[in-house]
């Protein structure tokens, strides 16, 4: 189920999700994707944060108190710390911004439903330190560019796998891979998988 309060953009997710995954419904306020959350028992729901009457927020707690929980993947425009571990905190699987490609939506809603828990490796360090009681770190304007499945494929190449086995650990063919690692090398101005390499070290996505 998609729940946004903007029309426009469900319009845009359905187009872009149907034949990809079933979509089962859609609501634009809190109170009605509650109702239709616990009429139909959605395996996930792709649930906007900022919405009126208590955003996404009230939406997973009035699911829960309906008794009809289901799988949530965030979708927003911001990655902002608090908003993902709000989320995180209340039940959500996952968390993507806006930016995501339409494939790696469709891919992100199957982890979900599969009982995967999907974030960037960025906001997955935002939930790790506020799970530990440390500050969260500042947002890298650098690595805002990248989609979750860029930073997420960028870590391991910086870790030295080759493109066979990212591609064996995510699921996604070889191919694919190199699709992503060009639109990484071509978003950061870089050349080759060892500027790469750097440039993630650098930015502290690996050790």
């Amino acid at each position: 189920m998609i729940v946004d309060d903007h029309a426009l953009l469900r319009a845009g997710v359905r187009a872009e999700l149907e034949g990809s995954v079933e979509i089962i419904g859609e609501a634009g306020t809190v109170a009605e994707a509650i109702a239709m959350i616990a009429a139909t028992g959605p395996d996930v729901v792709l649930l906007d944060v900022h919405m009126p009457d208590g955003g996404g927020l009230a939406v997973i707690q009035g699911m829960k108190a309906a008794g009809r929980p289901a799988r949530v993947l965030a979708l927003s425009v911001s990655d902002a710390p608090e908003d993902v571990i709000e989320l995180v905190r209340a039940g959500a699987a996952g968390y993507v911004t806006k930016t995501i490609s339409a494939d790696e939506l469709a891919d992100a809603i199957r982890r979900v439903a599969r009982g995967e828990v999907v974030l960037s490796q960025r906001l997955a360090g935002f939930v790790l330190d506020a799970f530990s009681g440390a500050p969260p770190e500042p947002s890298d304007p650098d690595l805002d560019r990248l989609t979750p499945r860029e930073q997420e494929i960028l870590e391991q190449i910086a870790r030295g796998y080759l493109y066979k086995e990212i591609a064996a650990t995510l699921g996604i063919s070889a191919r694919t891979v190199e699709t992503h690692v060009s639109g990484v090398l071509r978003k950061l101005h870089l050349t080759n998988r060892h500027q790469l390499a750097r440039w993630a070290a650098q930015h502290r996505m690996v050790d």
